[in-house]
């Protein structure tokens, strides 16, 4: 096979066994790999009603056809299993230098199935596989887990592991690779903890073959020289000059960046303090790119005092997610949050949004300073860092915070303060603001992610027209096209930066040159379709329906109170039914026989 290494891993976690696999050839021409394939893969193993938690739910580790190419940012891997924050399919996103690595060693993608009795690692070395004892790993973190496992193996080596929030089945931990790169929502990590399996270490040192080099070569000339010269992706564009917190001062001056667990979106939040201005002036060390980035969005920092840090990040989501939706504006102590919940493997955005969901909760009452244990009112940096600890190790307050912020404002009697979607952790968009970002929110097939369709770039950055935020009419197909062009975008192996300056046609053609398969670029977006649908699919049979396709009430019924967005509710009723119905779908949300037959879909589930 061309592009893909037409080989997969599999380890019974249960009898320490591990086979080599041929590759389907016809699911990876069909789902291109990645999220993709990997969601092809599992639901012909899994039952859709498997408790996330279960020896029965496999984990999935899978790249693309373009990972480890010479395609630009062609670093991308998924972890592929059922959520345990939100109970859908759940295909969490890395970059890093881990996913190429194991394409080096020959290998597209691993099933773990079943569940260890005892913390185990996972040694690749080319042909030779064990599993090996972790129980020295136990309870380390991050970090510590990747230098000794670095001079236990190959110091030129690629670790993926998860911390100590992984090994407690905390429902939003993380995998992380390469110290701070992170497979960050919907638990993950969980499910790796809970089958025992602290690490996977990979070396390398094979190639991936193309079918048509020269063909490669002449697309990614043209390709190098459009994101050269983007005003986004270029040498001196926004992603690599601020890293992804560019986006940071555009949300604030739009007024949609949220404020306090989204109660005081469009306020002042002194938005100079944490955007990426500020970021890079006072805090950066030097930009740092994942396998074959050339725009290179990855920071390094470094703050001093009491809040002394140094390391990769942080990045935008981070920085909203621990900082003005937190009610503070303290940038060293959002970059010590941030680094811990990289040590700690936890998910950023869940994290932060979770800590602000109980600082809302505890000043309007509901929750009393003897059960949260410490005060834990808005702006209070000090106690931000003591509930990531406390939330890891299933300590003290942290016990509630573990579960998500769902679980835990409705054991206080106010879900309604969860700031969730399929009690997955909104992200730094307020959709009041963003009418297509709400759709976007309500129907994300993992629960609320910016990722599966990054609707800020048509309503804030004009791509790929300008368009009126604030209007309903025609949010419903750009919505569909973004979900479509970003899961074939996913599944590809790349980035969905570069798509800041390249569209899905150029990636179409590096697919063909790779693969040797003509992908028109109809095809390559009908997989994507084709993948969005098969996770609807996989939703619907665990028992979600039309009804988990919605927003907070506040976004619904609260206008934004100040700034530019005053006045604004998110208007989703009124983009739903079309959405549906350009998707193919009856007004249930679920998707015809016709559009099955279409996408071949009929007889997956």
């Amino acid at each position: 096979m061309f592009g893909w290494m037409g080989k997969i891993l599999r380890v019974n976690l249960t009898e320490k066994k591990i086979t080599k696999e041929p590759l389907n050839a016809d699911y990876a021409k069909e789902y291109l790999g990645c999220r993709g394939l990997g969601t092809r893969m599992w639901v012909d193993e899994c039952d859709p009603r498997v408790d996330p938690l279960s020896e029965e739910n496999n984990l999935i580790i899978m790249t693309g056809a373009l990972t480890g190419t010479l395609a630009v940012s062609s670093s991308r891997y998924q972890v592929v299993c059922k959520g345990p924050l939100t109970g859908t399919i759940a295909a969490s996103n890395s970059g890093g230098y881990f996913g190429p690595e194991l394409k080096y060693a020959g290998y597209d993608g691993i099933i773990f199935e079943g569940k260890s009795k005892e913390p185990v690692y996972l040694w690749i070395n080319d042909d030779q596989v064990e599993l090996r004892d972790a129980g020295h790993l136990w309870g380390k973190n991050t970090y510590d887990t990747t230098d000794i496992l670095l001079e236990e193996t190959d110091k030129k080596a690629r670790v993926n592991c998860i911390g100590p929030a992984g090994e407690n089945l905390v429902l939003f931990a993380a995998i992380m690779n390469d110290y701070a790169r992170a497979a960050g929502r919907t638990g993950v990590g969980a499910v790796m903890g809970s089958k025992k399996l602290k690490a996977i270490v990979v070396r390398g040192t094979g190639a991936v073959k193309i079918a048509d080099p020269d063909g490669f070569n002449e697309v990614m000339e043209r390709v190098n020289q459009i994101l050269r010269t983007n005003p986004s992706t270029g040498v001196n564009g926004g992603l690599n000059v601020y890293g992804s917190n560019v986006t940071y001062s555009f949300l604030d001056e739009a007024g949609v960046l949220p404020v306090r667990n989204f109660r005081d979106t469009g306020t002042d939040c002194n938005a100079e303090a944490l955007n990426g201005e500020s970021q890079t002036n006072l805090w950066l060390v030097r930009a740092k790119g994942c396998h074959g980035c050339s725009i290179r969005c990855g920071r390094i920092t470094r703050s001093d005092g009491k809040f002394a840090t140094y390391g990769e990040g942080p990045e935008l989501e981070t920085i909203w997610s621990m900082g003005s939706n937190c009610g503070h504006d303290n940038m060293a102590a959002v970059m010590a949050a941030g680094r811990l919940c990289n040590e700690l493997g936890l998910d950023t955005i869940s994290m932060g949004a979770s800590i602000a969901c109980a600082m809302e909760l505890y000043e309007n009452g509901y929750i009393s300073e003897e059960e949260a244990g410490i005060d834990i009112s808005f702006g209070n940096v000090d106690s931000i860092v003591e509930l990531i600890k406390q939330t890891a190790y299933n300590q003290g307050f942290g016990k509630e915070l573990s579960k998500g912020s769902y679980r835990m404002a409705d054991k206080y009697g106010h879900p309604e303060l969860s700031m969730s979607v399929k009690k997955q952790e909104l992200s730094a968009y307020d959709p009041r603001g963003l009418q297509s970002m709400g759709l976007n929110y309500a129907t994300s097939n993992r629960g609320a992610c910016h990722v599966r369709g990054f609707m800020p770039a048509l309503e804030i950055y004009g791509l790929p027209e300008v368009v009126d935020r604030f209007a309903t009419e025609g949010k419903a197909a750009y919505t569909k096209m973004y979900h479509d062009n970003t899961a074939a975008v996913d599944s590809s192996g790349t980035c969905c930066f570069v798509t800041f300056g390249i569209s899905v046609k150029e990636l179409a053609e590096e697919m063909t040159a790779v693969t040797g398969i003509n992908y028109s670029t109809e095809e390559f977006v009908k997989a994507g379709e084709r993948i969005w649908n098969l996770e609807r699919l996989i939703n619907l049979k665990s028992g979600f329906t039309r009804k988990d396709d919605t927003l907070p009430k506040r976004l619904l019924e609260d206008p934004i109170k100040e700034g530019p967005s005053k006045g604004y509710v998110n208007k989703l009723s009124e983009m739903l039914d079309e959405y549906y119905i350009l998707r193919g779908w009856d007004k249930d949300g679920i998707p015809t026989d016709s559009k099955c037959e279409e996408l071949g879909l009929n007889n997956v589930l």
